[in-house]
Formats: structure tokens, C-alpha cells, sequence
């Protein structure tokens, strides 16, 4: 079975400056990851498992791995490419002007937006990210019932996968 993610970045305002979150959907079981960073890094030493950046994606296999995103400077980067590259990633981007094509990562901003970030005055960035990991991992990966999923939570999902016993 080929594995599919979906990615995007947007920003979070905090009280003085801002911070970008870049997210990856996979689309299978709608699990998310997250990393962030403050404007003035060159590198996120952010994840959501408290990680630093030195290796952007999880140790499980990548074969056969499809990483969608639009066409923004930072996935169109040399850095990013020869990252996705050197994991044997197959690179699919949007088509100029089509947002459509990103739509499931569209989607889950625009969730997380609502439901956490904009119910929030973030001071720090320390404070944001604390908050958007909580949002992510409690609420929106094991609490959040998904109709794609059969009303399930990507967890129970991906459990229930992993068990074989979905119905």
C-alpha cells in the first residue's frame, strides 16, 4: 500500500512576533505531525515529541512514501528536495493557482486554527507550541472523531488497523 502525506506551513501570532507551524498529514489514518520554528532560526529544533530537527521524518519505512505540499519556497527548496530525495520520497506538488490539491492539509489548518489557536493569546513561543501539541495529540489525534474514518479517532484507527479488525 502506498503511503501518502500531505503538508503545509502557515503562521501563529504570538504577542510580539510570530511563528511558522508546518504540518504533515498522513492521509491514511489522518494522524498529524508538527514542527515549528521562530522567524529568526534557520532551523526548527521544534517537534511536537520534543525532538530536535536533525532527522525531519519518523524512522518507520519511507518506501514508497508520496510527500504532497504547494509549490512554497520551502518545499520547492534545494535543502527540503534533497531531504525528501535522499529518503527515497516521491515529491508531488500543487499545480500553480489550485489549491484544491492541498486541500486535506488546508483543512486540518483550518481546524487547528479554530478550535486551538485562535481561542488563545500565545506569549511565548515556548507557550504556543506547548498548546498546539497538546491541541494535536490529545484532542485532535486520539479525541476527534473523523467521518472519513468511520467516526473513529486517528488512533483507534490506526489501532484497529495495526489489529486487523476493522470492520
Amino acid at each position: 500500500m502506498t503511503q501518502a502525506w500531505a503538508s503545509d506551513i502557515t503562521y501563529v501570532q504570538l504577542q510580539h512576533e510570530h511563528i511558522f507551524l508546518a504540518v504533515i498529514l498522513d492521509l491514511y489514518g489522518e494522524l498529524h505531525r508538527v514542527g515549528a520554528e521562530q522567524e529568526h532560526k534557520k532551523r526548527s529544533g521544534h517537534e511536537c515529541s520534543g525532538k530536535g530537527n536533525e532527522e525531519p521524518f519518523p524512522k518507520e519505512s519511507l518506501e514508497g512514501l508520496i510527500h504532497h505540499s504547494d509549490q512554497g519556497v520551502q518545499y520547492a527548496s534545494k535543502d527540503y528536495v534533497d531531504c525528501l530525495k535522499a529518503h527515497d520520497i516521491q515529491i508531488s506538488m500543487s499545480r500553480k493557482g489550485n489549491p484544491y490539491d492541498n486541500a486535506f492539509a488546508e483543512s486540518f489548518i483550518k481546524t487547528l486554527k479554530v478550535e486551538e489557536v485562535y481561542l488563545n493569546e500565545y506569549e511565548t513561543f515556548e507557550d504556543a507550541f506547548r498548546n498546539i501539541c497538546n491541541f494535536i495529540e490529545n484532542v485532535y489525534n486520539h479525541k476527534r472523531l473523523h467521518s472519513a474514518l468511520n467516526y473513529r479517532s486517528p488512533v483507534q484507527f490506526e489501532v484497529e488497523v495495526a489489529l486487523n479488525t476493522i470492520a
